[in-house]
């Protein structure tokens, strides 16, 4: 039985800025993934994304219209929305891909 879920916090390389993302299990995040089911952290992690999402559209509306939104801040917002969407993809795909392994067994 699987006692829970450990991750590598990869920020010190600079190479994740885990703060920022919408998957983040970072020191302030850990004490929350031993209480919470996997199921409610993938439902937290595609409402972020999905908040994200509207920010970017918020703020290409919002430059569209000329209310003050700046092109970096659109740009900005539109990015973080795609990489959380493309996170979300890769988390998507290594899950099906694992459950087809798990189904391709033979016992």
């Amino acid at each position: 039985m699987i006692a829970g879920v450990h991750t590598t916090n990869v920020s010190g390389a600079g190479l994740l800025n885990v703060a920022a993302t919408p998957f983040a299990v970072g020191s302030s995040a850990s004490s929350n993934v031993a209480d919470s089911p996997f199921g409610e952290l993938l439902t937290d992690a595609i409402g972020k994304v999905s908040e994200l999402d509207d920010q970017a559209r918020n703020a290409v509306k919002g430059l569209l219209t000329g209310s003050g939104i700046d092109i970096h801040q659109a740009m900005i917002a539109s990015e973080k929305a795609s990489m959380a969407f493309e996170m979300a993809l890769a988390v998507r795909n290594k899950a099906i891909q694992s459950y087809q392994s798990i189904m391709s067994m033979q016992f």
